[in-house]
Order: structure tokens, then C-alpha cells, then sequence
């Protein structure tokens, strides 16, 4: 693979010993973030914080109409074109169990993704590309997005004008950083391509005929043939489907019934459909219901199906990934940074910038070197702890992708 002069013509080195520097004032606001977390699209503590240390930049925040998003444009000197950063903020509902010094304040509330990692990380790189606008070449179009856990921010903030910000000058490449404690801190990896899976939600009503339990053959037991629907979907993907084009199908939640000697009329599945093609987002919907409504057909039963869309499949641009590859080895050195090899099942709603602006999503280590890789808490844990650490790391790859020439 050929490399260009992209990123020899930084002083990445320098980023990164900036970043370092940065990090005595990024990390009180991190922790000031995480002790306050907010869920959803609405969160008006996180919104002030950020708005906050936007117009200590001089940076003047926009906020967000439908959501409590936060935009800024920070203009450099010398004509290029608009990169879009992105950080997601919102929390997650869980309890945290960390012991932490500045451990969730709210009950129930968690930031166990590290969205308020991702927060703290485009703050830091707003102060570097500040402090850099003579090498500024175009427009960074910082992006604080609500939402990300489930209620498609993203896409709300793309339907208010995300990419009309910047006047005529649209984005023309994205970034963003998702952290974690799967791999080792400070690491980079990411990939050309699909990375992540596309989620959609599943919805199985089996509708039989209730009755008195002593009596079964005179009902029309439900309960059964969910249970055969369950195991049914599980030999479809494992014999309808390519293992090289791999789709996962989850139920995760069945309801059934009020009590132990009656019978119901009808169960309930609910669960998650990933896949890392379009094509099988598409094949497995019908799949499903030949699968259902089949096996209920044979016991006599029914069943309804319903797929409710949530997140496409994150595909990353050939381009945009080498030039991180590049930005990335150049940070953190060879040895830091890893191609990945597949897509991750999880799903991301940068999808949706995803499909409209040529981009990267990047994978930042977070784990603590005390920990075991294989019982470390990882993401969405309520034990989880991230590695304050790695934080340059990320700042310095957000303004390095923005003051990147080409």
C-alpha cells in the first residue's frame, strides 16, 4: 500500500505532546460529566458543560432544537474542506458499581459507554484546532450528539441541517472515536468497509388458545411453540444464512402467561436482528417470518412478526480509513495500531452520518493495565472503568483528521 504525505506533513508527535498537556484541564471536565449523567435525547447538564467550555474557546455553541445537541465551527486561515468530529453524550441506564472518586451522582444512571470520555476528547481536540488556525485548512465542524443508546441522535440532528452548517461547504470526511476496555490503552483500530452491524428490533406475538393447565389438549398452548420458534430462528442463521456474511438473531425478553395453572393465549418475543450487509439486513426480515409464522402454522398457532428499523450497518470509507491508518501509526506508532480483521455486532448511529459523508469510526483501547483482558468490565458494565490515559490519544487523532491536508 502506498503511503502519502498526509500525515509526515504534521507534527503529530507535537499533537500528541500537546494533547498530554491539555489533559490536567480536560480531565476535571470529564469527571464532572460522569457524576452527572443524562439518557436519551435530552440532556440539558451535559449541554451547559459543553456550551460552557465551547465560549471559553471563543467558540460560539449552537444548540439543538428538537434535542440537546451542541454544534460549533471552529474557521481556520487557509481554504479547505469541513471535517465533521463527532462525540455522542448521553449515559446509560444502569447503576454504577465502580467505587470511583466521581462515581454517577444520579440513580440509575451510568456513564458506562464513555460518552463522557468522547465529550472530554473533541473538547480537548476544540482547544488544540484553536490554538492551530493558521494550520487550519477549511472548517471543523464539532458534532456533541444526545442519543446515541438507542434513539438515533444522529439522525435527528442530520434532519435539523447537521450538514448545512458550515454553509455551502458540506462535510466532505467524518470522524469518530468510540472507546473501550477490550483492548489495551492508548491502541487505535479500525478498518476500510463494514465495522459495525446494523441493528433492527423484533417483535414474535404467537397467538394460541388459552385454557386451564389440567387441560392442555383442549387449549392451544402458546408457550411451546415459541419455545420451537426460539431454537427454529437459531438453526436458520446457522443454516440459511453465510457464515462470511454473518448475521446474529437474539431474543432477549419472553413473556408469556399471569400464572402457573392457566394457560395463556398468547407469547411474546422481543429481541435483535445485527447484520453487517444491506443485503442481509434485508433477506433475514423475510427469513424470520417464513421461520415464525411456519413453525406456528404447525402447531396450529399464529404468528405476527414485526421489525422495527433502528440502526444501517456502519461502513467505513476505503479512503477515510487509510488516511486514519496513516494519522494513527504516526501518534502512536505501528505497534499501537491494529487493522481489525471483521466487523463488530454491536451497532453505532454514526451509521446515519455515515451514509451521507465519507468517514471513519475508530476504536480507541481504554483498559487499565491492571486488568485481565478476559474479566476486565467492558462497555455497558456497570463495574466498568476507563483508563484516563488514553484520552490524548483521541484528542490529538480528532484534530489531527481536521488539520490533515487534502
Amino acid at each position: 500500500m502506498t503511503t502519502d504525505t498526509r500525515a509526515d506533513a504534521l507534527d503529530l508527535p507535537g499533537l500528541l505532546g500537546a494533547a498530554e498537556a491539555a489533559l490536567p484541564e480536560i480531565l476535571p471536565i470529564r469527571r464532572r460529566i460522569h457524576r452527572r449523567p443524562e439518557i436519551g435525547l435530552h440532556l440539558p447538564e451535559t449541554q451547559a458543560t459543553i456550551a460552557e467550555e465551547l465560549r471559553r474557546l471563543g467558540l460560539e455553541p449552537r444548540l439543538g432544537r428538537a434535542t440537546t445537541a451542541v454544534t460549533t465551527l471552529i474557521e481556520g486561515s487557509l481554504p479547505g474542506p469541513t471535517v465533521l468530529l463527532r462525540a455522542d453524550m448521553d449515559a446509560l441506564p444502569v447503576g454504577e458499581d465502580t467505587g470511583l472518586a466521581f462515581a454517577s451522582e444520579v440513580e440509575g444512571a451510568m456513564h458506562a459507554c464513555g460518552h463522557d470520555t468522547h465529550v472530554a476528547m473533541l473538547l480537548g481536540a476544540a482547544r488544540l484546532l484553536v490554538d492551530r488556525r493558521r494550520e487550519l485548512a477549511g472548517r471543523a465542524l464539532l458534532m456533541f450528539q444526545p442519543g446515541e443508546e438507542g434513539y438515533a441522535g444522529a439522525k435527528v440532528m442530520l434532519g435539523e441541517g447537521l450538514l448545512d452548517e458550515a454553509g455551502p461547504d458540506r462535510p466532505s470526511r467524518a470522524l469518530a472515536i468510540h472507546i473501550g476496555t477490550r483492548y489495551p490503552t492508548g491502541t487505535i483500530r479500525t478498518k476500510d468497509g463494514a465495522i459495525q452491524a446494523s441493528s433492527d428490533e423484533l417483535r414474535i406475538t404467537v397467538r394460541g388458545r388459552g385454557g386451564h393447565a389440567s387441560t392442555a389438549h383442549l387449549a392451544l398452548d402458546p408457550i411451546p411453540v415459541a419455545a420451537h420458534i426460539i431454537t427454529a430462528l437459531q438453526t436458520m442463521v446457522t443454516r440459511r444464512v453465510d457464515v462470511w456474511d454473518p448475521v446474529v438473531v437474539t431474543i432477549a425478553h419472553v413473556r408469556a402467561g399471569t400464572t402457573h395453572n392457566i394457560i395463556p393465549e398468547f407469547a411474546t418475543l422481543h429481541g435483535t436482528i445485527r447484520s453487517v450487509s444491506a443485503f442481509n439486513r434485508t433477506r433475514i426480515r423475510d427469513l424470520i417470518g417464513q421461520v415464525a409464522t411456519g413453525v406456528a402454522e404447525a402447531f396450529g398457532a399464529t404468528a405476527d412478526v414485526e421489525v422495527i428499523d433502528q440502526y444501517p450497518v456502519t461502513a467505513n470509507d476505503a479512503a477515510a480509513a487509510e488516511r486514519i491508518r496513516q494519522l494513527a501509526i504516526g501518534l502512536v506508532g505501528h505497534e499501537h495500531y491494529v487493522e481489525l480483521d471483521h466487523p463488530i455486532m454491536g451497532a453505532e448511529d454514526f451509521s446515519f452520518i455515515l451514509e451521507q459523508v465519507p468517514g471513519a469510526m475508530v476504536f480507541l483501547g481504554a483498559r487499565p493495565a491492571d486488568q485481565d483482558p478476559m474479566t476486565a468490565p467492558q462497555n455497558h458494565s456497570n463495574r466498568v472503568v476507563f483508563d484516563e490515559a488514553a484520552l490524548p490519544v483521541g484528542i490529538a487523532l480528532y484534530a489531527a483528521t481536521a488539520l490533515a491536508p487534502g
